[in-house]
């Protein structure tokens, strides 16, 4: 099957994109730029107010068609079948998975809560590399597409107050890893972003320093410039890229006592 794809600029141009994740800042940034581009959009968010404002939003910029759907990815049954019904609609060529949650050790707790780490690792990787794997198997079989996985930079490290959040990118990561190699001889590519500190209302109820902090439409920009070039792996802002190598060098014990460091005073 002919990709349908065309790049100007750096930023491809597909014609029909799903965007999981939508109702979030990252996600509506994301949803804007590919709308002034002239794409069909299908978007998905668990916000329904705010999914209705971003569509209204594409449509006033460009975008050719936009559906939206508001769903619990917890509900993984759920989320798999709506996949194929709007896939067999009209099949997408590419398709981000920006949905995510971050949270970290409650004030006064010695773990996080088991509730916690389920739901984090529920959102954040299992029903990700689930709808991945879905999106995957349809594209092989068109022989073209574009999948993107929205990661994190603390995949790459093991955060004592953040287990969880840490935990479920960092398995992420590896499914990306792994689905880039398996896709890869069927003509699709898979992109793993692995931001750092992003400025969202999620990101700022998250006490501590966040250094290099970048706004949403910047981190699109750079996405959607990473997918059009069929990049395995962006990590922004660079230093992140770094610091992942420093933790991989670093002594076990001086990275053990770097990163209890880290932790919030009143964590």
């Amino acid at each position: 099957m002919e990709n349908n794809s065309d790049h100007s600029g750096g930023i491809s141009r597909p014609k029909r994109v799903l965007l999981i994740g939508a109702s979030g800042e990252l996600g509506g940034a994301l949803a804007r730029l590919y709308a002034a581009s002239g794409a069909n959009l299908c978007l998905w968010g668990r916000d329904a107010r705010r999914l209705a404002e971003i569509a209204q939003e594409c449509r006033n910029v460009g975008a050719k068609s936009v559906d939206v759907r508001a769903l619990d990815l917890r509900d993984i049954d759920q989320a798999i079948a709506a996949i194929g019904r709007d896939d067999d609609t009209l099949p997408f060529d590419m398709a981000i998975i920006a949905s995510g949650l971050g949270d970290i050790r409650a004030e006064g707790a010695l773990v996080e809560d088991p509730a916690l780490v389920a739901r984090l690792g529920q959102v954040n990787f299992v029903a990700p590399a689930a709808i991945a794997a879905e999106l995957g198997a349809r594209m092989a079989q068109r022989k073209c597409g574009t999948i993107v996985l929205i990661g994190s930079a603390a995949a790459f490290h093991a955060l004592p107050f953040a287990a969880a959040y840490a935990g479920s990118k960092a398995g992420l990561a590896r499914f990306a890893d792994a689905l880039r190699i398996n896709l890869r001889p069927h003509g699709i590519t898979v992109t793993l972003v692995s931001p750092g500190f992003i400025d969202t209302a999620a990101g700022r109820q998250v006490s501590g320093p966040k250094s290099l902090i970048m706004q949403p439409a910047h981190v699109a920009n750079a996405i959607a410039k990473a997918a059009a070039r069929g990049q395995a792996h962006l990590i922004t802002p660079w230093p992140f890229a770094l610091l992942r190598l420093i933790d991989r060098a670093l002594p076990r014990f001086v990275r053990d006592r770097l990163l209890q460091s880290l932790t919030p005073p009143d964590r």
